[in-house]
């Protein structure tokens, strides 16, 4: 039976070790500031923006909290990210996905300015990572890295499968996974929905990410003995009494008796997505005030 993966407390840890460089940088004078911009009356992204503003205000981080119509031009929300770039006291900024239809969510991404992007979607930011010297980390992958340190996996020298090539999870999750660093050093596949035979892929893995959007596609059979599974999915499914139920992109119950660690759904990479945004607010105000702020990490 595999050990659970508690990502609640692993973000909670590192949420504490982020509240001695929030204090550092009051100290300088400056309280670190995020700006989240929302254009979309979805329900789940409305409650996403306001974990993240209590999130911040549990640091001691200031929030700004911005709501545009969703059928204004797309011109007033780049306007807003234009004057929320020019802020000096905004240090991090981030627009909620999804985007009206009438909005062109590249031009949103490549719109902010890339030293307050703490997503780390700017193709700047992109790039930074893929050449081997990050600005930010995006926060999913970033926190998975963080998660199998603090779980004491090595990576180095595993074989690990990525299953999903999203631009959020999938894609820079194999960039993290295949830099030779910390947390890295990984021989990384990335599987997707054109891969023959994924069963066969993920036998081989040492350690298995599951970033595909699709409810339960790993299962206990397609896992080597043993292996580390970090379930990215959240899913809401139906379930037999018209009720709902959220599942992950692993079918927790038969992977749990094959792997030897595995992260719930709730409750494993969602807390880490939200520390590690924390986490590149602290930074970018680090680099745009000069103040030099010790970060945690626990890749090393």
């Amino acid at each position: 039976m595999a050990d659970i993966i508690d990502g609640n407390s692993i973000a909670a840890a590192l949420r504490t070790d982020l509240a001695g460089s929030v204090d550092r940088l009051v100290d300088a004078d400056h309280r670190p500031t995020l700006a989240t911009v929302l254009m979309s009356p979805d329900p789940a992204s409305e409650t996403y923006v306001s974990m993240k503003q209590d999130d911040c205000e549990e640091l001691g981080i200031d929030s700004r909290d911005v709501r545009l119509d969703t059928d204004a031009a797309a011109a007033t929300l780049f306007e807003t990210i234009d004057d929320l770039n020019r802020d000096g006291d905004v240090d991090g900024l981030l627009v909620q996905s999804p985007v009206p239809d009438h909005v062109d969510y590249r031009e949103v991404v490549e719109r902010i300015d890339p030293m307050k992007d703490v997503d780390a979607f700017h193709p700047e930011n992109v790039g930074r990572l893929v050449a081997g010297y990050p600005r930010y980390k995006p926060c999913t992958p970033h926190g998975i890295q963080q998660l199998l340190a603090a779980t004491g996996v090595d990576t180095a020298g595993a074989d690990a499968v990525v299953v999903g090539r999203s631009r959020i999870v999938g894609k820079p999750m194999a960039n993290l996974l295949i830099q030779r660093a910390p947390g890295g050093n990984a021989t990384t596949t990335v599987c997707h929905s054109h891969t023959d035979d994924l069963g066969a892929k993920t036998r081989q893995a040492d350690i298995v990410v599951a970033a595909a959007g699709v409810p339960e596609l790993v299962d206990g059979s397609m896992l080597k003995p043993g292996a580390v599974v970090v379930d990215v999915g959240i899913n809401r499914v139906e379930t037999d009494d018209g009720g709902s139920e959220l599942v992950g992109d692993v079918a927790f119950e038969s992977a749990r008796e094959q792997a030897g660690a595995i992260t719930p759904v709730p409750g494993g990479v969602g807390p880490m997505t939200r520390a590690m945004l924390l986490y590149n607010t602290v930074k970018a105000a680090g680099l745009q005030h000069d103040v030099a702020v010790d970060l945690p990490d626990l890749a090393g």
